[in-house]
């Protein structure tokens, strides 16, 4: 285990932190507009928005490196490695914030409370995945590991 410290500034996290959040909001809003649209209960849509967050987190950081010339199975463990953390941490934050918004699991895309939570929990998850992100870079791991590679 590397406990080396690495240089992490606020702005390299913040950069890092919206690049997860570029890859969840995407995925996050694909997920509820489909469940929506096949009229899925809150359980399942809320299961294929976080799963979709994933996908599209971790397709950002695979594109990027594959670009930079790693083969697809070196760019699948580098995705792993700089995403997971920062993925899973932006998704509990957000994920809980509407869950406990009122009204906010029955709401519609259409709805303005839909958005606002959504958004609302979006912000909350980037103040608190930040400093995450900024930690890991310190110690040569999350988004320091796709740096690497550029």
């Amino acid at each position: 285990m590397d406990h080396s410290t690495h240089h992490a500034s606020w702005t390299m996290a913040v950069k890092a932190t919206l690049h997860c959040l570029t890859g969840c909001a995407i995925g996050e809003i694909l997920g509820m507009a489909i469940g929506t649209a096949l009229l899925w209960g809150n359980v399942p849509t809320m299961v294929l928005a976080i799963a979709l967050a994933f996908v599209f987190g971790y397709s950002l950081t695979l594109f990027a490196v594959v670009r930079a010339g790693l083969s697809p199975k070196a760019a699948v463990k580098v995705a792993l490695a700089a995403d997971t953390v920062s993925i899973a941490v932006m998704e509990l934050v957000d994920n809980t914030i509407i869950a406990l918004t009122p009204g906010a699991m029955d709401a519609q895309l259409s709805d303005g409370l839909f958005w606002s939570a959504l958004l609302g929990g979006f912000a909350v998850a980037f103040v608190i995945t930040t400093p995450v992100n900024k930690w890991m870079i310190a110690r040569g791991r999350g988004h320091a590991v796709a740096h690497t590679h550029h």
